[in-house]
């Protein structure tokens, strides 16, 4: 699943994962920002809630993006691959200034959704300049490389975690949700230690990583991202490691970086808050 290609001159739209548990009625300031980049006042959201299995998750987050300023917004409940023929949702999808996925299960959204023209087509207006966005699982499901399950824990260990294929807007990084919440680094240092190529992005409840279209993480909501990058890795024992025993990863290092920090995904540089 490889990310579609941008035309020359330019930019795709911004990818933003959530960590799940976005503020929607106090500080709602996550989502304020997804409005705003998809548009504001002008803004067509489509909201995808494949992921979840309760009946109003779409019309809630209709509610709560109209509540907050979108100009429209509309669920396309995707619930069988069949719906992904309906000629009528896609019309709708492809004229989206805005898509987000709400969150449950992120193996949903790849079953239902998986090869259809309608994943292809978000792949697609993403490298068109639309920005993608999606809270826990609808985090999850953003990147080429999923995780689909594992374990909790601190420490990595062989058969931890699980990856499918994911969406496919990008393959610099593989997200964790509900990061610390969770205890969830485990699982995302063993997912890297497969193929050291992508970063981890581990991200706290009501916390997001604005992605820009340059590449660029900011860090917005009360807790924190966690980057792991692997670029320098010099060892991984994950090829030689017993089921369930702890692995060898070594120089890797880590980033945590609350609202305001920046990760270069280009050149894997960290800036604090507050620094230009």
């Amino acid at each position: 699943m490889s990310p579609s290609p941008t035309k020359e001159h330019q930019e795709r739209g911004w990818i933003v994962p959530i960590g799940g548990s976005e503020d929607k009625l106090h500080e709602p300031t996550i989502l304020r920002r997804f409005i705003e980049i998809s548009g504001g006042e002008d803004a067509r959201i489509v909201v995808i809630p494949t992921a979840s299995q309760l009946d109003d998750t779409g019309s809630r987050y209709e509610g709560i993006f109209r509540e907050l300023g979108a100009g429209h917004c509309k669920a396309l409940p995707y619930a069988e691959r069949a719906d992904a023929n309906r000629d009528d949702w896609y019309e709708i999808l492809q004229a989206a200034t805005g898509i987000f996925f709400t969150g449950g299960n992120q193996l949903r959204i790849s079953g239902i959704l998986g090869g259809t023209r309608v994943a292809q087509g978000i792949r697609r207006l993403n490298a068109m300049g639309i920005p993608v966005g999606g809270t826990s699982a609808g985090a999850a499901i953003l990147p080429e490389h999923m995780i689909a399950y594992g374990s909790t824990g601190g420490t990595p260990r062989a058969g931890m975690v699980s990856l499918s294929p994911g969406l496919g807007l990008t393959n610099r990084f593989v997200i964790d949700q509900h990061f610390r919440e969770r205890d969830r680094l485990g699982r995302l240092l063993a997912a890297l230690s497969y193929n050291p190529f992508a970063m981890g992005i581990g991200i706290d409840e009501n916390t997001a990583a604005f992605i820009s279209p340059d590449n660029v993480v900011h860090v917005e909501g009360t807790g924190t991202v966690t980057v792991v990058d692997v670029s320098a890795v010099q060892h991984t024992s994950v090829s030689d490691a017993g089921e369930g025993d702890p692995l060898c990863i070594t120089n890797v290092k880590l980033h945590i970086l609350p609202e305001g920090g920046r990760f270069d995904l280009r050149n894997f540089e960290a800036t604090p808050p507050g620094v230009a």
